[in-house]
């Protein structure tokens, strides 16, 4: 079997001497995203709720910090217990890279800004935040270029931006998805011509290829996932799964009483969601979950607010007591405790860092019999389901609940009508001037798509204020009633 690591992991698009022989190529490439200027645009990036309602929540980026960490903590865990890890470790920087950089290409607003500007961009290669940031890394950040002065593009007009100029195995360490992102909604897949598609743009497949062959010799090889990428795909996961959660405690909107009492279709659609995901994700697996599993797998989360002491199962089994008022008090306990994950910090701590330790935990590894390069990390079963219904019930309950889906559907509405102005007889001349450069020597898919850059790389403040300039718009706020 082949190393995990090998002397192609250090070729970048264009090698130049290393200054710092001290300091090997992956802590280069680390340096490099963490002084990027889209990394620092990630603090004005929305996670679940906008970044005005409050300093506590968190943003795009304390969240790729979590994820980092994550990371790193699982690959020490597998480089501490896998055996063949033990002798040829994963390397940590490369992890901490992935986690880091994994949400670089988000746009303002979460899912429905990437929805938006999808839906703008559908006949010319569409949007998908993953293909982003592999776009961001290899071609937008300016870090490199292979023209002697810097150059944009040669007289035939071919793009010599290089992003970064990372190594290839960084930037397969962000490659999700491997597949191509066609050139037309038609081309699409039947279930993915009216949204996202997850993946790579077509403007990219070479320099896949190229990552391919760095990797692991071959540039054909499909479903190409790396061992970093997956352990990053997890920590995401795990970090959507509890710190979501707390953010959505401390805000008082849900506690984890309410966990347990919204409507059965959201509950249906956790269950339809998961489902799907272990079909996918685990196909020698038969098992399947309802509705009551996923109430039971929140009981064993949520059960110490459930817990009785000796008086209080004393007070419950007097049966000269009221019926009623013996569920009053045991209801009040409950909620007293459940009102604890708003209230009290180190309440609110202990609790996700338990959660975190318990997925950690859960963390396995699928060998891949020709390359360990693409090993794969994967949640054992039953801490998958914990991960997913936690995940989902975050999703389906609150990120799309009338309060954020009014700000986001807001925001859906100020990107697509940004991008019409600007794509629009001479609303280039509205973009920056690195972006006019850039759009004059581009082609014609290759001007839709640096418009399309322009508002992807937009904070949700910028954007804001930008269709406001635009279009005297007011602030948008979650907290006013429909």
């Amino acid at each position: 079997m082949l190393d995990l690591y090998s002397s192609g992991d250090s070729v970048r698009p264009l090698d130049l001497a290393n200054p710092e022989e001290y300091r090997d190529e992956a802590r280069r490439d680390y340096a490099r995203l963490i002084h990027s200027a889209s990394f620092r645009r990630l603090q004005g990036k929305t996670q679940v709720f906008p970044g005005h309602e409050s300093d506590f929540f968190r943003n795009r980026l304390t969240h790729s910090l979590e994820v980092a960490q994550i990371a790193k903590s699982i690959a020490i865990r597998l480089n501490s217990t896998i055996p063949y890890f033990k002798d040829k470790p994963i390397n940590l920087d490369i992890v901490e890279f992935a986690g880091l950089a994994h949400d670089l290409g988000h746009p303002p607003f979460g899912h429905n800004g990437e929805e938006a500007l999808d839906e703008c961009m559908r006949d010319f290669g569409g949007f998908e935040g993953n293909a982003q940031t592999l776009r961001i890394l290899s071609t937008l950040e300016k870090k490199q270029s292979s023209g002697d002065n810097a150059e944009l593009f040669d007289a035939d007009g071919n793009d010599l931006r290089l992003g970064l100029n990372l190594t290839y195995r960084s930037l397969a360490a962000v490659l999700k998805y491997d597949r191509v992102i066609p050139i037309g909604s038609k081309e699409r897949p039947t279930d993915k011509q009216n949204k996202p598609m997850k993946g790579y743009y077509k403007s990219d497949e070479e320099l896949v290829k190229k990552i391919k062959f760095n990797t692991i010799g071959q540039q054909d090889l499909i479903d190409f996932k790396t061992i970093e990428c997956s352990i990053m795909d997890i920590a995401d996961d795990i970090a959507y799964s509890t710190y979501d959660l707390e953010d959505i405690f401390k805000s008082g909107i849900h506690g984890p009483l309410d966990l347990f009492s919204f409507p059965e279709s959201i509950y249906e659609a956790v269950v339809e969601t998961i489902n799907e995901r272990i079909e996918k994700q685990y196909k020698n697996e038969t098992l399947r979950i309802n509705a009551s599993d996923v109430r039971e797998m929140l009981y064993e989360a949520f059960s110490e607010i459930f817990a009785i002491g000796t008086d209080e199962e004393a007070f419950l089994k007097n049966r000269k007591i009221d019926p009623g008022k013996r569920k009053m008090y045991s209801t009040m306990a409950a909620e007293k405790l459940s009102a604890l994950y708003a209230t009290n910090g180190y309440h609110r701590t202990k609790f996700t860092s338990r959660l975190v330790q318990m997925f950690l935990n859960g963390v396995q590894v699928e060998e891949h019999k020709t390359f360990p390069q693409l090993h794969q990390a994967k949640l054992d079963i039953k801490t998958f389901l914990y991960v997913e219904v936690l995940k989902n019930i975050t999703f389906e309950a609150v990120i799309r609940s009338p309060m954020l889906q009014v700000v986001e559907y807001r925001g859906k509405d100020v990107i697509k009508r940004i991008f019409e102005v600007i794509s629009t007889g001479t609303g280039e001349r509205l973009m920056p001037p690195d972006f006019r450069e850039i759009y004059k020597k581009s082609d014609g898919l290759g001007k839709t798509r640096t418009i399309c850059d322009f508002i992807a790389g937009m904070t949700d403040r910028y954007a804001v204020e930008f269709y406001s300039r635009l279009f005297g718009a007011n602030g948008m706020t979650m907290h006013k009633p429909l």
